[in-house]
């Protein structure tokens, strides 16, 4: 069963505890969280569902580069530690990469990235972008744009704007919401200033 911390629209974190029960009379399942977008700030937060390893899960993936800002991907896959673990697994596809082809950058830059924030401050980091979430869902509510935002979530949606507003924000959208990630750049100067052309939009302005 895979189960998402982060939701790629909405932000939105399925419960683990909650899975769990419902696939219990069905027998002994695996759980996979995919919290590619969710789990580093969910880590360090606990005003989210129980997402993690110690709520039930068998295995969870996740990126870094979202929220601490890395100039390449980087993710980390972690696995429960079994007690009997598989013995006669065998790979049947040769690798052809040339010896050195997968490159260690990003996991020395996420690594150097986090030794050098240690706990507290990407707890720190994690509860600015919070207050900066709680902040736009105010600010875009009196912007009149129907916004929405999942408890403890850097994710905020609201009504899909028109066109030259989601092209000079680089807005990500999908039907008729678009949403931003309280991550990196998006101070509440700018939440200030995308609310603004929010507002002018609903009024028919142009760019």
């Amino acid at each position: 069963m895979v189960a998402t911390c982060g939701t790629p629209l909405h932000g939105a974190i399925d419960s683990v505890t909650e899975l769990r029960a419902a696939a219990a009379a069905f027998g002994p399942v695996h759980i996979h969280v995919d919290a590619s977008a969710g789990g580093l700030a969910a880590a360090h937060t606990d005003l989210v569902e129980p997402w993690s390893l110690a709520h039930g899960a068998h295995s969870i993936t996740l990126s870094g580069h979202p929220l601490l800002g890395l100039p390449v991907p980087a993710g980390i896959s972690l696995v429960r530690r079994m007690q009997d673990p598989p013995t006669n697994l065998s790979i049947t596809v040769p690798d052809r990469l040339l010896v050195g082809a997968r490159s260690g950058l990003s996991t020395l830059l996420l690594w150097t990235r986090l030794r050098s924030l240690g706990r507290a401050g990407v707890a720190a980091m994690v509860a600015r972008c919070q207050e900066v979430a709680g902040y736009a869902l105010a600010t875009f509510e009196a912007a009149g744009v129907a916004p929405e935002r999942f408890p403890g979530s850097l994710t905020v949606t609201f009504e899909r704007p028109a066109r030259w507003v989601v092209d000079k924000w680089r807005l990500h959208y999908s039907g008729d919401r678009a949403r931003i990630v309280t991550t990196g750049p998006m101070t509440y100067t700018a939440v200030d200033e995308l609310a603004a052309d929010l507002s002018a939009a609903r009024q028919g302005v142009a760019a």
